[in-house]
């Protein structure tokens, strides 16, 4: 029985390409997310803490992200 010699590699260049602009739109979404505390623990900021950017912009952002990521693992090379 021959083993089958494929040395192709899984992910071409537009995979890592893809899998990079994902880590990148990641971490966009998640320093979006990030701040709105107070140095102060008696005071607290509602409308920073609670702001659309925080709740609705920035979950969006990483979806797109992790969309990216697994698009970037799935897509087959030209062969």
């Amino acid at each position: 029985m021959a083993a089958n010699n494929n040395n192709e590699m899984p992910f071409t260049r537009v995979n890592y390409r893809y899998l990079l602009i994902g880590v990148g739109i990641l971490i966009l979404g998640y320093i979006f997310m990030s701040g709105g505390g107070s140095g102060d623990p008696n005071v607290f900021d509602e409308s920073a803490i609670f702001s659309p950017m925080r709740i609705t912009v920035a979950p969006i952002v990483v979806m797109v992200g992790y969309i990216f990521l697994i698009y970037a693992i799935m897509k087959r090379g030209e062969r």
